[in-house]
């Protein structure tokens, strides 16, 4: 019996003798909030944040293809309503449509993924249907016939003969800022401003083409474009991104408009982000579902914090359904697997062991 186990069990012991004898139990916190106010949710990301940090790219997407191949398993280990915890781009996105979570916290090292995360939580907002959302992303014209009904290789494939709109990109761009500064009223500094059109620059200039790369010099010699991780599947071909149904993207578009998805700045062995998500997680109750790490567990090692990590995470309400979902190099040509792909683990006994 794992110590975590024996934990709940004396939890349960000391709950049924608080009965029996008539003690007066505490009353229980608050559970997670159904909607975040404009306020709260800026305090949330404001008070948890770290300051900006350094990565070798800005990461405006993701490089791995085979992220799709664990969700089946994912999706029978991880209980819907809970949280969901995440560094990085647009793969989120996909893992949180799958474990159906009632609220989010993306931590990464980077404001510049904040930022990102900022305009894609702009566009979820401002659009109506998927084709709507590729539309905004790309800074192209709608093109006719699409519908709720239409595949997501049939909106890729009817969105690549359009060209990019600068006069899209100034419209959508200024409605992005309307939205985040005069409706949601967030205190966005200069910076922050320019990191969003940053961002949205290279989804205008690169296309539905963009790669990891694109902007940068790193990320491996294999390389899907956005057309690409959107319209994969799983190992048994059954399409599972994001903007794969229109039920998936309007759970994103709800989630986000509630303001239930919170973009942190933090490194995970820093010494703020996640033990402060993790306060405010037990407050209410809450258990993290999944933690998708990617690759991020190497640097830790390079930089020498892998201890300070483990003890951050031990500091999250868990139980022996959470899971890490990590980032793997494979090899071996085109069989499925190859290049970057995802392996589930268990929170609890990855912890256990790697701490002293």
């Amino acid at each position: 019996m794992t110590s975590r186990r024996r934990f709940l069990v004396l939890a349960g012991t000391v709950l049924a003798l608080c009965v029996t004898t008539g003690v007066q139990l505490v009353t229980p916190a608050a559970s997670l909030p159904a909607r975040l106010s404009d306020r709260e949710f800026w305090r949330l990301v404001t008070e948890s944040s770290e300051a900006d940090g350094y990565f070798r790219s800005d990461n405006l997407l993701s490089n791995e293809l085979g992220f799709q191949y664990v969700i089946p398993e994912l999706t029978r280990t991880a209980t819907p309503g809970r949280v969901y915890m995440g560094v990085g781009p647009e793969q989120n996105f996909t893992y949180i449509v799958a474990t159906r979570p009632a609220m989010v916290f993306i931590v990464d090292v980077r404001r510049g993924n904040l930022d990102l995360h900022l305009m894609y939580k702009a566009l979820f907002e401002l659009s109506a249907d998927r084709a709507d959302f590729v539309s905004r992303l790309f800074s192209k014209k709608r093109p006719d016939g699409l519908s709720a009904k239409s595949s997501v290789g049939d909106i890729f494939g009817a969105f690549a003969a359009v060209p990019a709109s600068s006069l899209l990109f100034t419209e959508n761009l200024k409605a992005i800022d309307n939205l985040l500064v005069n409706k949601h009223a967030l205190a966005l500094s200069k910076e922050d401003l320019e990191g969003i059109r940053y961002a949205y620059n290279a989804f205008y200039s690169f296309g539905q083409q963009i790669q990891y790369s694109s902007t940068s010099s790193f990320g491996g010699s294999f390389q899907p474009d956005y057309a690409e991780l959107m319209t994969a599947s799983d190992l048994k071909g059954v399409a599972r991104s994001y903007l794969a149904t229109e039920d998936n993207f309007k759970f994103m578009k709800d989630l986000e408009s509630r303001n239930l998805l919170v973009p942190v700045v933090g490194n995970f062995g820093g010494p703020k982000a996640i033990r402060a998500v993790g306060r405010y997680l037990k407050e209410r109750n809450a258990t993290v579902s999944a933690f998708y790490l990617s690759n991020v567990e190497q640097y830790l090692r390079q930089e020498g914090i892998w201890d300070n990590f483990c003890a951050n995470v031990a500091a999250l309400p868990l139980d022996d359904t959470s899971t890490f979902i990590r980032s793997v190099r494979r090899s071996g040509g085109s069989a499925p697997g190859f290049g970057l792909t995802s392996e589930l683990g268990s929170i609890i006994t990855d912890v256990q062991s790697c701490r002293p």
